[in-house]
């Protein structure tokens, strides 16, 4: 459910020297709300800036005034717009704004709410009462392999074959060993992942996998689920995490805004030099 901007958004062209001057407004996420809303000093940066809410009709953005310069994504600036926007949804639907997303004045923004206003209002509509929860899950890849060596008669029979050769000629065998068990690595770790998925999908509205970091991860999906089945799927993944704790590793996070699901971004343009 991700969106571009309409052409009707204004684009504008920042030059260094006027950046270390003028200030834009920092955009974290847009809401329905005709009431103006007050966070508080907690907008990203080092001045504590309000983070407040600028409006057209019955949408808003929450907004902090900032330095027009682009923010670079450490730890620090992540988890100040990400604190802003768990404050947001803790209480109301809400769309992210892709992190460092700054337009220059609050007729920008209104620009930006006016001109998607049909379809912020239709996705705010559909993520409406709903939040996103990630699960990753690694496994313990040695005692994988020491279950399949112990259990699969093929890889069994190799590993005695190899054991067996007196003559130092097993090169041939231990390669055949090796493709069996990564074959049955393979059909194991797709086993495992469906295994955990399975019971976890009717549970949700949508789910979305996302890239696979290191040897050792089977699974990374984002879920998006109802408010009200949230205790039922926390239910359902630490009667998961008991199953299978012997041989893998759960990590379960949440309640975020969708960012998985819908993410709208504002390019500014800057000068080339």
């Amino acid at each position: 459910m991700t969106d571009s901007l309409p052409s009707s958004v204004p684009h504008r062209e920042i030059t260094p020297n006027a950046a270390a001057a003028e200030r834009g407004r920092y955009v974290y996420c847009i809401v329905e709300s005709e009431e103006p809303l007050d966070l508080g000093p907690v907008g990203i940066g080092t001045d504590e800036s309000p983070v407040y809410t600028v409006h057209h009709d019955n949408l808003a953005a929450v907004v902090s005034d900032t330095p027009l310069c682009p923010y670079t994504p450490t730890r620090e600036n992540l988890l100040a717009h990400e604190i802003v926007n768990e404050r947001v949804i803790r209480d109301r639907t809400a769309i992210p704004m892709a992190f460092g997303t700054i337009l220059r004045e609050e007729a920008d923004v209104v620009a930006l709410l006016r001109g998607a206003a049909p379809t912020l209002s239709e996705a705010l509509a559909a993520l409406r009462g709903k939040v996103e929860l990630g699960l990753t899950v690694v496994w313990d890849r040695e005692k994988v392999v020491a279950e399949l060596e112990a259990d699969d008669e093929a890889v069994q029979g190799l590993k005695d074959e190899i054991a067996n050769e007196r003559n130092g000629s097993t090169n041939f065998s231990r390669v055949q060993l090796g493709k069996l068990v990564e074959g049955a690595l393979e059909e194991r770790a797709n086993q495992l992942m469906w295994s955990v998925y399975e019971p976890l999908r009717p549970l949700s509205v949508a789910s979305r996998m996302g890239k696979l970091v290191g040897d050792n991860m089977i699974l990374n999906m984002a879920f998006l689920v109802e408010r009200a089945h949230e205790e039922e799927f926390d239910q359902a993944v630490k009667r998961l995490t008991t199953r299978y704790e012997t041989i893998l590793s759960f990590k379960y996070t949440g309640p975020w805004p969708p960012y998985s699901f819908v993410k709208i971004r504002v390019k500014l343009e800057r000068a080339a030099s």
